[in-house]
């Protein structure tokens, strides 16, 4: 029976096979039928899914997925909660926070969004973290001391996940850093209501927790501590010092006392020194960093008599702290973000730039700053502004279109650089960075490896992958081991041998002098049959997938309370609500388990031979819940177009 147009104009459709215009069924008869003899029978093939390929950790975004939604089963006596835990940090040890800031570059990614709309992998992560949190989950530190000492300049993701890293490999570490606290940007650049505070610091400290991790806080390589003096005490530096200097606007009059970069304004308000800004503050930006600037400007609010010595850039620049006091007299402010683009071309996450719409910040897009006009005292009063368009990469402003924004505070938040000054110029590569190669050592410099912002500013989940290889170079350098070749796929994948291993179900020791002639087997218990990992080579397409398989389901959204214009001045909670276990469990099951069976049955159910079988249920594992009877098969391909998730691969011989 046809659908009828009602029918299709009010039911929500996710996926049809064939395209309108599709009339021609194209027969495989002749390849596949030849008498008794098969064209091409199954394998079982593991790819790497685009979620995780998409994420800059590398995350195994899939297998912890699979466990939350209940399919890869705990082995020995852990939790669900711990299971996925252990599987999500194998290459990020801040799920809590990372689950509440990341944009989740895996969500574009994900397949699902060829049905109806992505996984809700962020919402799943922060549960994993937040879980983790409130059980108290520790880290593994059985790992045997290798005598080997790595200093880590910087105490921020970067620093924090590689210094987590090396001590999985037995490797002490010293993580140097000029703050009072770890964390970084994920505590000096994000404001608390997104990185709340408590939970900031159980996810550092569960990384010093391990043992083996000296902190020396308050020191500043360079000035307190030189270069040479750490090359004598350390076996390995890693430079993860981040990168905290914002760029001034390119514009005349940008170096008014109360022009201010958009992470020294974060840093004034998350150190507790600034309780209040301006009456009227504009932002230069479009990313997350001049989001948090504009959100944390309209819950701060102003003071409508200010002495001189108290205005924001002062306590900014670090002259004045502001005391309790301002926090009670503080008024609402007006607060402008403006950006080069138009709204859907931000590179703000949406959901922020929402927010700050909704807390009553006014944003101008498609516009760049011309001039910072001056008063009489040489103070920002206005920022003129103009219309603009993109000619080759670059913004060029509309003749006759100028405006000015009145204000008293001009932030700006368009990019961030390094600080190589007080004894660290040498490592500068000219542009305020380091220079790093493809195992992210320090050219020309032995024994020196770097990784996060300072390399080139970009997201902290990028730090964090970077931080991870960084340990795993410094490792073989350690070892005096050559660096291994980096996988095309460069990411933490599902091991199907750790899997047998953890399962009691390792492979037989394989022993060719009593094996004979062994050029294949499917019956010998030494190799594991019909399986092919390619997940460091490929990422599996949409288009390999039986997306018909997949009903349309509505996404488990997290819940929100933020304030509203009216409610926003002083308003400093967490503004999400994280999903409770069964919402959690509902989101994973949407997950398409892209390029690794997730025990649907479908080629059991649809294979006219019965030659493809369950594996015994006391041999199975995650990655090995089918097999083929190959004596039986005769190359119909079936199974493979009836998979979901493209594990299926017509391969196996020519006959």
């Amino acid at each position: 029976m046809a659908t009828s147009k009602e029918d299709m104009e009010n039911e929500n459709l996710s996926f049809r096979r064939f395209k309108d215009g599709d009339h021609t069924y194209a027969r495989k008869g002749d390849d596949i039928f030849n008498e008794d003899k098969s064209y091409k029978c199954p394998t079982y093939v593991h790819r790497t899914p685009p979620c995780q390929g998409s994420c800059p950790s590398g995350e195994d975004i899939r297998g912890y997925l699979q466990i939350v939604r209940g399919i890869e089963k705990p082995t020995g006596e852990l939790s669900m909660e711990e299971y996925a835990f252990r599987r999500s940090t194998d290459a990020n040890p801040f799920p809590a926070m990372m689950g509440r800031v990341c944009p989740a570059p895996c969500e574009d990614g994900c397949n699902r969004n060829n049905v109806e709309d992505f996984v809700g992998i962020n919402s799943v992560e922060q549960f994993i973290g937040d879980s983790a949190y409130e059980q108290k989950f520790t880290f593994d530190n059985s790992a045997p001391l290798s005598g080997k000492k790595i200093a880590i300049i910087g105490g921020g993701p970067a620093g924090m996940a590689a210094a987590y890293q090396l001590r999985r490999l037995g490797h002490t570490s010293t993580i140097f850093d000029e703050h009072e606290e770890l964390g970084g940007m994920m505590r000096y650049g994000i404001p608390g209501y997104r990185t709340p505070r408590d939970v900031l610091d159980h996810e550092c400290q569960r990384i010093v927790a391990m043992g083996n991790i000296e902190l020396r806080m308050n020191t500043r390589l360079g000035k307190d501590v030189s270069i040479d003096e750490i090359e004598k005490e350390y076996d390995a530096i890693l430079w993860a010092m981040g990168c905290k200097s914002g760029r001034k606007l390119p514009v005349p009059n940008s170096d008014a006392p109360n022009c201010v970069s958009g992470v020294a304004f974060l840093e004034a308000f998350n150190k507790g020194t600034l309780k209040v800004t301006a009456d009227k503050v504009v932002c230069v930006g479009g990313g997350d960093t001049s989001i948090d600037v504009v959100s944390v400007a309209r819950r701060l609010g102003k003071i409508s008599k200010i002495n001189k010595e108290d205005r924001p850039e002062q306590v900014i620049g670090g002259y004045v702290a502001h005391d309790a006091a301002f926090a009670a007299a503080r008024e609402g402010a007006e607060v402008t973000l403006t950006s080069l683009f138009e709204r859907e071309e931000m590179t703000a996450t949406e959901h922020e730039v929402h927010d700050a719409l909704h807390e009553g910040v006014r944003i101008d897009n498609g516009v760049m700053p011309i001039e910072v006009v001056l008063n009489d005292d040489g103070r920002a009063c206005a920022l003129k502004m103009a219309k603009c368009e993109m000619v080759d990469g670059r913004p060029n402003a509309i003749e006759g279109t100028e405006y000015e924004i009145e204000c008293d505070l001009v932030v700006s938040a368009i990019g961030q650089g390094g600080d190589l000054s007080q004894g660290l110029e040498s490592l500068d590569n000219g542009r305020g960075l380091i220079d790093a190669d493809a195992y992210y050592q320090v050219p020309g410099r032995e024994g020196h490896f770097v990784a996060g912002d300072i390399i080139r500013p970009h997201l902290l989940t990028t730090a964090i992958g970077q931080a991870s290889i960084a340990a795993e170079s410094i490792d073989h350098y350690l070892k005096q081991e050559d660096q291994k070749k980096r996988p095309k796929v460069d990411v933490h994948h599902f091991e199907l041998l750790n899997k047998l291993r953890e399962t009691n179900h390792t492979p037989d020791a394989f022993k060719a002098d009593e094996q004979g002639d062994m050029r294949g087997t499917n019956t010998a218990n030494f190799a594991v049959h019909n399986y092919e990992d390619r997940s460091s080579a490929e990422i599996i397409a949409s288009d390999r997938l039986f997306l018909g398989h997949f009903p349309f389901t509505p996404r488990n959204r997290r819940s929100s309370h933020g304030p509203s214009s009216e409610e926003v001045l002083g308003h400093f909670e967490e503004r999400g609500i994280g999903l409770a276990t069964e919402q959690a469990v509902n989101e994973a099951d949407r997950c398409m388990s892209c390029g690794m069976c997730f025990e649907c049955d479908n080629c059991v159910i649809y294979c006219p031979q019965d030659a493809i079988f369950r594996v015994k249920k006391d041999q199975a594992t995650m990655g090995r819940y089918v097999d083929t009877d190959y004596d039986k098969c005769i190359g119909c391909h079936i199974c493979s177009d009836v998979c979901p998730t493209g594990y299926i691969d017509m391969a196996m011989g020519d006959h």
